[in-house]
């Protein structure tokens, strides 16, 4: 398998910041991109989308309850139950990857998001190291994991 471009990283990086931009008005900051070591832990609302195809692997969008409970609110939502917010999240990765799939082609297949709480160990499963992509919003950390390769 080919391991990804700067490029292809850097659409996740536009995807996350684009999204919360254009739904909350207010610009997410990212804060760092390093490869993973084994297991990267995350935060409390999960939303993961596997990828088949042209590419191989998964990507993570991985935030605490607080951030994602702001971002419902300045969209109007009142319902704030934890099942609405895994909702949410669920939203925001299967967002993530239909940008992926406008960028990598529609070789790209992508599954319908599962969504996990917990702030769990994100398990590494394509790559030893997977990329992962750290932000700041409002006060809030979060990140996404990238755990994927081309399949030629």
């Amino acid at each position: 398998m080919a391991t990804l471009q700067e490029n292809d990283l850097k659409l996740f990086v536009d995807s996350i910041r684009n999204y919360l931009t254009v739904t909350t008005r207010q610009e997410p900051k990212i804060t760092s991109a390093f490869l993973g070591m084994g297991d990267v832990t995350g935060y409390e609302f999960n939303g993961i989308v596997t990828f088949s195809g042209s590419h191989n692997g998964h990507v993570v969008v991985s935030m605490p309850d607080k951030l994602v409970r702001e971002v419902l609110l300045l969209q109007h939502e009142t319902d704030l139950s934890d099942g609405n917010l895994l909702d949410a999240v669920g939203e925001i990765a299967n967002t993530l990857a239909g940008n992926a799939r406008k960028v990598l082609g529609s070789e790209l297949q992508i599954s319908v998001p599962i969504k996990l709480q917990g702030a769990n160990g994100i398990k590494a499963r394509v790559r030893k190291r997977p990329y992962v992509i750290t932000l700041r919003w409002n006060h809030y950390d979060a990140m996404v994991c990238v755990d994927m390769e081309r399949r030629h």
